[in-house]
């Protein structure tokens, strides 16, 4: 008798994330040997043993980021199943964010929940939450900085986030819900990061699965106060405009909203690609002055001619280039600059955050940090 169809279902979407990730550090070149690198796999070093076989100790690392919670619980015991028998090392990482009371000891659970699961390396980190773009943000920022940090320091080949398809429509409904641009609708991406390196191998499972799989698994885990918490703009999401919507509008609302990330994810690839060839035509650099970014020279002819789509994506681009955080740059800054090429009538310099200035400057668009 075969596992419990939950069960079966975060398995296989586990399996074929560590498939790509096999092929892909197979596809690697390899790397130049220095005392601090480990060293290369070749295809045949990280290819899978027999069947039930510890891996080798060389073989590719990929680790969990856990905190506990249902989805991630469920996450960790599929990768600590299948990678294994896929030839590769799993480990595990909690983030202890310490913002609720005894967080640390609750970090300190997870870890013996993952060592149990036969995950190894594992490791609690605590970090500092700023305040920089509100409270989810800075939190989102502080974890990330912590899981990066974790890769780099185990050599991690793969990072697995537990983000489901409940996720993504939350995070799309964010996205509508700012105004924001087609990117932002896109969602979260299958593979992000510097070089691939964050997989979420649940974005097509719902999270009654992830849970139910915990429960056929007897996992225990941990309700994080905060889900549930309507100070927190995503937990209104969940707990107060998906069900409104799922009531006014019948079942599948949030397959719905999933399906327009995806949808929304392929045009935005293709406008970015399209933006980044516009780009080699008509943008220039001149060097930096001491300490600050490269200037950025745009030729507004070029520009005009561009759909409004991908002049602006230009713009915006030329703009993180020439200094601006892209974190603070919205929609609105760009339109403004976009005036300069559209709607020219002498207007004056527009600044932009990070001190950076844009000024038209006869047939040109200057883009330069103060």
């Amino acid at each position: 008798m075969g596992p419990h169809p939950a069960v079966a279902a975060i398995r296989l979407a586990v399996r074929r994330v560590l498939h790509d990730i096999l092929v892909a550090h197979s596809a690697a070149p390899p790397a130049a040997s220095s005392p601090s690198a480990p060293p290369s796999l070749s295809p045949a070093s990280s290819a899978p043993g027999p069947r039930g076989s510890a891996p080798r100790d060389d073989a590719p690392l990929v680790l969990a980021a856990c905190s506990g919670g249902a989805d991630s619980m469920a996450l960790a015991s599929a990768l600590a199943f299948e990678a294994p028998r896929a030839g590769l090392r799993a480990g595990g990482v909690t983030v202890d964010h310490g913002l609720q009371q005894g967080s640390d000891a609750r970090a300190a659970e997870v870890t013996d929940r993952m060592r149990a699961l036969g995950l190894a390396p594992v490791e609690a980190i605590a970090v500092s939450v700023g305040r920089s773009g509100g409270p989810e943000a800075a939190a989102r920022d502080a974890r990330y900085a912590a899981l990066d940090a974790a890769a780099e320091r185990h050599g991690a080949a793969a990072v697995l986030l537990g983000h489901t398809r409940d996720d993504q429509a939350e995070t799309v409904l964010l996205g509508l819900a700012r105004g924001s641009g087609t990117r932002s609708l896109s969602g979260m991406a299958w593979v992000s990061g510097t070089g691939g390196r964050y997989r979420r191998p649940f974005l097509q499972l719902d999270r009654h699965t992830v849970r139910e799989a915990c429960l056929a698994q007897s996992l225990p885990v941990w309700d994080d106060p905060h889900n549930v918490d309507p100070s927190y703009t995503r937990s209104r999401v969940r707990h107060e405009a998906l069900p409104i919507l799922e009531k006014a509008l019948g079942k599948g609302v949030v397959e719905a909203l999933a399906r327009t990330a995806q949808l929304s994810r392929d045009d935005a690839d293709a406008l970015d690609a399209w933006a980044a060839r516009a780009e080699a035509d008509v943008m220039t650099t001149a060097p930096a002055a001491a300490g600050g970014a490269q200037a950025v020279h745009l030729d507004t002819v070029g520009l005009h001619g561009l759909p409004t789509a991908v002049r602006r994506r230009v713009l915006r681009r030329a703009a993180i280039a020439a200094g601006a955080p892209a974190g603070s740059l919205f929609a609105r800054h760009i339109e403004e600059v976009d005036r300069l090429i559209t709607g020219w009538r002498g207007q004056r310099a527009i600044n932009l955050p990070g001190r950076v200035e844009v000024r038209r400057e006869g047939g040109r668009l200057v883009i330069r940090q103060g």
